[in-house]
């Protein structure tokens, strides 16, 4: 299982009530090798994990949740 689908069961009490979130079987998790991109928002809702942390290379890094870096 990916690490992401761990830490929205964390946030959401589980697997079971991740998947009760989504409206799928929690053995669904095991099969994806990341976050489908029709779920990532559902995930965002349910969990507060940002859409940029579950699928960088669909909506690009969050340039809001990094350290500012203010070195000249």
């Amino acid at each position: 299982m990916i690490e992401i689908v761990r830490i929205a069961a964390a946030r959401v009490g589980g697997l079971g009530a991740l998947a009760s979130h989504l409206g799928i079987r929690h053995q669904a998790f095991y099969s994806w090798k990341r976050v489908p991109a029709e779920r990532v928002l559902d995930i965002e809702r349910a969990t507060g994990i940002s859409r940029h942390a579950q699928r960088p290379d669909l909506f690009g890094p969050d340039i809001l949740a990094g350290p500012a870096s203010s070195q000249a």
